[in-house]
């Protein structure tokens, strides 16, 4: 192929020999020249113009690699120095599949043949070539439009160096992510624990884009006497930062929660903390405590999101007011609410990235979560997979989802009998205590614990009632409840001053039923209830059956 008639039909070259050969000097008219030889002022000689240097020589000494094709086909018409350097010889003439098959393992030829229709140059961006090195592809037309006999300039600049650099870059945020997303998983709980009263399952998802693991939690604690903890958070931010901010405040609740206070006062803690681990970081989070004995879950939010509750009917509301600012904030007095959670009913916590969508709003979001849970049935594993499908959470979802369904089941039959309350109100007087340990033993005797369990639960029910008698004041009320796996004894008054496990001495009177309590049980804790007063209790660890 003619070189020389091709380099004439680069873009602007025909223009330019125009602007030649028509164009008058207007000079004297203000006008600005064509470039063209001129002579300098030191005399040296004269500087050839730009359109009067050979492109072939030009094109041979550019480091850049370059090809030109021609027709329908694509036949090869020249390729450069650099380009037979880095790829070889090449035969001229032959169509490109076969000269340039480097460019076809690209995935360059459609690029070629969209070129030459529309006539609009295209480029193809870092693309490793065979030769082990990255190159970026520019395709420009080099004929005007409606040339049957059009050609392509291809022209390849080396990016190696800038390609490893961005790969060394990802290379780097991806360690930084799965330093971040180890940091997060190690810090949830591992194995949730499972209350008697309760079904509970938890997953955890992280966010798909780089570096983008963020501070989402969710805790299950026991807090004894039958009653539960769910906790679900959200620290702002991402990276192993938020990570480790999430891992304070998730340790700082477990503290927390052992005191078994009422959740906003939970949140008033956690409140303080969180300004004093980073003023400039906040959280959001939701803390909630089941009671079966009440059927309600009591809670308080901070900047969080609402826990949705489907009933037995499928029937599903969600937790309103109260909700304070995030954690962190500072300067904010949380309350607490509750609603109804009764056998059959089904609760779900999760963090923003389950419902928020760039491209509609948080409500909506929260609204089709609604319409999920109405229809998902089966265990609490099974809820919270459909949720997160429901929701279209997938490997590359842009935030981290955390979400957290419990169940109160409800039970009938062989398994409701291994479920059993009774409750008697003490009035007061010499014969409460007696009264108290005669109801006692006709109730564990009718659950038909053997004699050495009956035995404990008796005394444990008559140093409960006689330090409540002692040092409380009426309403005075004694529950027993057996689970499928513990006895639990509590008793409640009036009195808010919260006993304390003390050493008596020899010669003291008093102060030994505590201890006696917690020498016989296998777990007692007390707490201040919300309408006032305290309650005190004990729990005892069933034999399990034999198979």
């Amino acid at each position: 192929m003619n070189f020389t008639r091709w380099s004439a039909r680069l873009p602007g070259t025909q223009r330019r020999a125009a602007a030649r050969t028509e164009t008058p000097d207007r000079r004297g008219e203000g006008s600005v020249p064509a470039a063209r030889a001129g002579q300098p002022a030191d005399g040296t000689g004269p500087v050839p113009a730009v359109d009067e240097l050979p492109a072939r020589d030009v094109l041979d000494r550019v480091p850049a690699l370059v090809a030109l094709v021609h027709g329908p086909d694509h036949r090869l018409g020249y390729v450069n120095d650099a380009y037979t350097t880095a790829f070889g010889p090449r035969p001229a003439g032959a169509p490109a599949r076969e000269a340039l098959p480097e460019l076809a393992e690209l995935g360059l030829l459609p690029l070629l043949d969209q070129v030459l229709r529309s006539g609009r140059p295209r480029t193809l961006k870092s693309r490793r070539a065979v030769d082990g090195r990255s190159y970026t592809f520019t395709c420009t037309p080099v004929a005007e439009d409606g040339d049957r006999d059009g050609g392509v300039l291809v022209f390849a600049t080396d990016v190696t160096d800038h390609a490893e650099a961005a790969e060394r870059l990802r290379a780097s945020e991806r360690r930084q992510r799965e330093t971040a997303v180890t940091l997060q998983r190690s810090l949830l709980p591992q194995d949730l624990e499972q209350p008697d009263d309760l079904r509970i399952a938890a997953t955890y998802q992280p966010g798909g884009t780089e570096a983008a693991v963020g501070g989402d939690w969710y805790d299950v604690i026991t807090l004894g006497g039958g009653r539960t903890a769910l906790v679900i958070g959200d620290v702002m931010g991402r990276g192993v930062r938020a990570a480790a901010v999430m891992g304070q405040l998730r340790t700082a609740v477990r503290a927390y929660a052992r005191l078994d206070l009422p959740p906003h006062e939970v949140l008033q803690l956690l409140d303080g903390l969180a300004t004093e681990i980073d003023p400039n970081q906040i959280a959001t989070c939701a803390y909630a405590v089941h009671d079966p004995n009440e059927g309600r879950l009591v809670y308080a939010s901070a900047g969080h999101l609402p826990i949705l509750v489907r009933d037995e009917h499928g029937t599903v509301s969600r937790t309103e007011e109260p909700t304070g600012p995030p954690l962190g904030t500072g300067g904010w007095m949380h309350s607490s609410g509750s609603i109804a959670l009764g056998p059959g009913s089904t609760a779900v916590l999760y963090t923003d990235g389950l419902v928020e969508r760039r491209d509609e709003d948080l409500d909506e979001g929260i609204a089709a979560l609604e319409r999920a849970l109405a229809g998902a049935t089966g265990s609490p594993q099974v809820v919270c997979d459909r949720l997160v499908r429901s929701a279209g959470v997938t490997a590359d979802h842009d935030d981290d989802v955390a979400v957290l369904v419990l169940q109160q089941p409800a039970r009938t039959g062989p398994d409701g009998e291994l479920f059993r309350n009774a409750a008697l109100e003490l009035l007061g007087g010499v014969e409460a205590a007696p009264r108290a340990r005669a109801f006692a033993s006709g109730v564990l005797t009718s659950w038909r614990f053997p004699a050495e369990l009956h035995d404990l639960g008796v005394l444990a029910t008559s140093e409960l009632v006689a330090n409540s008698l002692q040092h409380g004041t009426p309403p005075m009320r004694l529950r027993l409840r057996r689970t499928d796996r513990r006895l639990i004894v509590e008793v409640t008054d009036g009195d808010d001053h919260l006993p304390r496990r003390r050493r008596a001495e020899p010669a003291d009177e008093s102060g030994r039923g505590i201890a006696i309590v917690a020498t016989i049980a296998s777990s007692w804790g007390c707490r201040r209830t919300p309408g006032g007063g305290k309650a005190v209790w004990c729990e005892f660890v069933l034999p399990r059956p034999r198979p």
